[in-house]
């Protein structure tokens, strides 16, 4: 019989691989529409939009964690300054096989914690003073161990891939539409195909246009969600203790602030808790960047 923990770490796994796929069937298919519409040839138009793509991302990839951190107005500590933190830190990333996260504190007394870093090597954590001063040890581990994992597991990187490739489609779509409405593309002045055939073209290019963004950022936040469940099942593998987590996420849940000085929207998906969401009933929805806190709670204390 396999273990709780376990199963939800395969499942949340395949179905981030899955919401990918369909980014790449979604992502190639706007490529060609755009290629076929403005150059008569698919070919163009999915090099461009890889390129664009790849472009976007070396940009993102090198832009730094320093710069997150800045935007939460978090600032580096000590050993010597926050021994108790950096001590946890250390534990836990030994556990994890990961070299220890440098630790920063953001001075509010909303509690929350996010990881940054596109390498477990170049990785930072930094938690909030409120959640320093409300979460005993326990809870405490078990944050800190959801936010050890998000490094562990690529998800700073792979949360940054799924921002570019629905930027990009977003982007790819927005030059489809003007084209339209400009009357440009090889297609609509004679190209291939013929009338009915150019016809037919241009209603899939204005479809795709106008649902593409909309169905890569349902994407985008899909993996969000994905990633979200999955740190919370390997911080439980890590801690060997769900209910820490459990009860952090309960108090963390109950002590946002909307519109405080952490619901900032460039950063809310980073952060362990939505800093605007902060109720316990809310359900899901296809834009949400984090599963509902009670969802999360309920699957913590059945593994």
């Amino acid at each position: 019989m396999q273990i709780p923990i376990y199963s939800h770490i395969k499942s949340n796994r395949r179905r981030t691989f899955f919401f990918f796929f369909s980014f790449a069937l979604l992502f190639l298919a706007v490529g060609y529409a755009l290629g076929v519409f403005l150059a008569a040839d698919p070919l163009p138009g999915v090099i461009t939009a890889a390129v664009l793509a790849a472009v976007i991302f070396l940009i993102s990839y090198y832009r730094g964690h320093n710069v997150l951190a800045s935007m939460a107005g978090a600032k580096p500590v000590t050993r010597e300054q926050e021994p108790y933190l950096y001590h946890t830190l250390e534990g836990l990333s030994i556990a994890a096989g990961i070299p220890a996260p440098r630790a920063y504190i953001i001075e509010t007394e909303a509690p929350n914690a996010f990881a940054a870093g596109r390498r477990p090597d170049r990785a930072t954590v930094a938690v909030t003073r409120g959640l320093l001063n409300r979460l005993n040890r326990l809870e405490l581990e078990g944050v800190l161990a959801h936010e050890i994992s998000h490094i562990k597991n690529y998800d700073i990187l792979i949360a940054t891939s799924a921002v570019v490739l629905a930027g990009t489609i977003v982007l790819a779509s927005e030059v489809a539409r003007r084209s339209l409405w400009f009357g440009g593309g090889r297609m609509r002045r004679g190209g291939r195909g013929g009338g009915g055939g150019q016809a037919l073209v241009m209603v899939l290019v204005l479809v795709l246009a106008l649902l593409a963004p909309l169905f890569a950022r349902m994407l985008q936040f899909a993996i969000s969600r994905e990633r979200e469940y999955l740190a919370d099942a390997s911080a439980a593998d890590l801690t060997g203790y769900p209910e820490g987590l459990a009860s952090a996420l309960e108090k963390i849940a109950g002590q946002q602030e909307p519109g405080g000085s952490l619901d900032k929207q460039a950063l809310q998906g980073l952060y362990i808790m939505h800093p605007a969401m902060g109720t316990r009933g809310r359900t899901s929805s296809l834009f949400a960047t984090h599963p509902p806190p009670d969802k999360r709670i309920e699957r913590l204390r059945a593994m």
